[in-house]
């Protein structure tokens, strides 16, 4: 659909990001593969607080850099790591007032906001608190001996 020429903010929490994989893929597309690359804001937070800091800078920044796509891979990793044991609830509110800041960031901006998290429980249980900010959901299961599954959820 030609969107390779909206810029992207791509938030890595876990260094797993590669350029180099952005080649092939506008190259399949007939784009111009430094064009895509050049389009694409990286950063890598170190802490929770540095990712915050991070997203609002880009709602700060986003008139004069209108983005049309943010990523964020992934997205409770850093709060895992800063907040432990009886943290929880610690937690789960500095989580809910990022995700409510994307939701801020995406609506204004007319920008869509993709979230990966690795999910160890069934999220669908109303508890959690990335499941009630998404407004579409994919989960990814491995199963042995088969392709891997995905549905909506």
């Amino acid at each position: 659909m030609r969107g390779g020429n909206g810029k992207v903010a791509y938030i890595d929490t876990q260094r797993t990001f590669r350029p180099d994989r952005i080649v092939p893929i506008a190259e399949r597309f007939g784009m111009d593969p430094g064009a895509v690359v050049d389009n694409i804001i990286y950063a890598h937070p170190s802490t929770s607080e540095h990712q915050d800091n991070l997203l609002l800078g880009l709602a700060a920044k986003r008139s004069e850099k209108p983005f049309k796509l943010l990523i964020v891979d992934s997205v409770i990793a850093l709060f895992q790591v800063d907040f432990t044991g009886r943290e929880l609830a610690e937690r789960q509110q500095k989580l809910a007032q990022m995700l409510l800041l994307l939701i801020k960031i995406a609506e204004e901006s007319n920008m869509a906001v993709f979230m990966t998290n690795q999910v160890l429980a069934d999220p669908r249980g109303g508890r959690h608190v990335l499941a009630r900010a998404a407004t579409t959901s994919l989960m990814f299961r491995k199963v042995r001996g088969k392709q891997a599954c995905l549905r909506g959820v």
